[in-house]
């Protein structure tokens, strides 16, 4: 694997990473509502993910997921439930709305980390996408004769810190207008969005194809 190969699975990464998605929504629903430190457990779990998908991809389960109709339908379908939940819980919440914004504190227990933590793995680790990339992108960037595992597990590291670094820096700039964002109008409008675009997401995963 040349070092071209590496910088251009980067820029594929990146521009993955940067495209708007169900990470870039979880963020913005769990900072203002619990605080900086949850926001990095979420970020946590999306690493933790990507490392369960590449070593997945390595070991060849994921060809499984993908060529395997009904495999692929399960994980699918986990995966939209649980988006589809998030979403309806976040609806449901800004349509209840005033009780809700006014007792919004940021959250510093472990509890909440570690339940910010599961957030963050599933809502990366029942994405199949999540897989199918790494298929599609192992067999373009890895040169013939290379050690294989070590090669795969160096892009996911790539990909991983891409995406922390990336996550990192909204997570911070969501810290930052924390202040200003617990009004009940815009603690509503944040969750109508919320549940809005996980509904569309887990919509969107429900009809997706196993095809690269």
């Amino acid at each position: 694997m040349t070092w071209s190969e590496v910088l251009t699975f980067a820029l594929v990464a990146s521009l993955l990473v940067m495209s708007p998605g169900p990470n870039g929504v979880l963020i913005a629903k769990t900072v203002p509502t619990s605080g900086r430190a949850a926001g990095i457990a979420n970020v946590a779990g999306f690493v933790a993910a990507f490392y369960g998908h590449g070593i997945l991809s390595v070991l060849g389960i994921s060809v499984l997921l993908v060529q395997s109709a009904v495999a692929f339908s399960v994980v699918k379908f986990i995966g939209a439930a649980y988006l589809f939940w998030i979403g309806f819980k976040a609806l449901v919440s800004a349509w209840r709305g005033a009780e809700v914004a006014s007792t919004v504190t940021p959250s510093k227990t472990k509890r909440t980390l570690w339940k910010a933590f599961g957030e963050g793995v599933l809502t990366n680790g029942l994405n199949p996408k999540v897989s199918m990339f790494y298929l599609a992108a192992f067999p373009q960037f890895l040169s013939v004769g290379d050690a294989s595992v070590v090669s795969a597990l160096t892009l996911v590291t790539l990909h991983a810190t891409i995406n922390a670094v990336w996550f990192c820096a909204m997570v911070l700039l969501f810290a930052r207008l924390t202040l200003s964002a617990k009004s009940d109008r815009f603690q509503r409008g944040l969750k109508a969005v919320t549940g809005t675009v996980f509904v569309g997401f887990s919509v969107k995963l429900a009809t997706l194809r196993a095809s690269l």
